[in-house]
């Protein structure tokens, strides 16, 4: 039997390469974005980022005793994910956005229905499934975020992190959380859960592929 995170890998697969050959997002990595589009794109990150710990303590709140290697891998990561929020703030201020629009902006449909998708999931569905969401979001800032954020960064004559600070920095940060999310989902032997997180997983590049294609 292959180790659970090797089948999610292969399990997810067209998922992840939907998200990887979608023109949008092709165009981005090549391309980088214009400072308008750009800004929409902070703004859908900045709801992204913001909901990522509540919906991770929803799902600890629910997890079982038999699974509670995740609920402290949750606890670990959520104190690793506070405040970064506020880096995508600053480079919406770095991009001409103050922080008040920010704040009264409300999210786009896209990024309301990821959101709300990984609450129900958390809340409703299987607690273990929010591995799927932790997993999507961090293969797309470790694998993508470097590319993306060089393209952005020669695009818009950028210097340094300037403006860039939070796609640059996670490109770097998410590829050493994916060696810890390894261990965790190894030690999982329940089908559903497993079931729940390839679900989840798929879902979430699908709809992260949504969001990039409408900013």
């Amino acid at each position: 039997m292959l180790p659970f995170f090797i089948d999610l890998v292969s399990r997810t697969d067209e998922a992840r390469r939907g998200f990887e050959t979608n023109p949008n997002v092709l165009e981005i990595v090549a391309n980088g974005l214009p400072v308008e589009r750009y800004r929409k794109l902070l703004l859908e990150l900045y709801h992204v980022v913001w909901h990522f710990n509540p919906i991770c303590a929803a799902a600890a709140s629910r997890v079982p005793d038999a699974h509670r290697h995740i609920r402290y891998f949750l606890y670990d990561h959520m104190k690793e994910e506070a405040g970064h929020e506020e880096w995508v703030l600053n480079d919406l201020h770095a991009m001409g956005v103050q922080r008040t629009d920010v704040l009264n902006a409300p999210a786009t449909l896209h990024c309301l229905v990821l959101t709300g998708d990984n609450y129900w999931v958390a809340d409703r569905g299987h607690p273990c499934s929010v591995l799927g969401m932790v997993y999507a979001l961090e293969v797309i800032a470790s694998v993508y975020g470097g590319p993306i954020s060089a393209a952005i960064r020669e695009s818009l004559l950028l210097e340094g992190d300037q403006g860039i600070s939070f796609i640059s920095s996670h490109a770097t940060l998410d590829a050493e959380h994916m060696a810890e999310l390894r261990l965790v989902m190894n030690r999982i032997d329940d089908t559903d859960a497993k079931n729940a997180i390839v679900e989840t997983t798929a879902f979430n590049f699908h709809q992260f592929t949504r969001i990039l294609e409408a900013i």
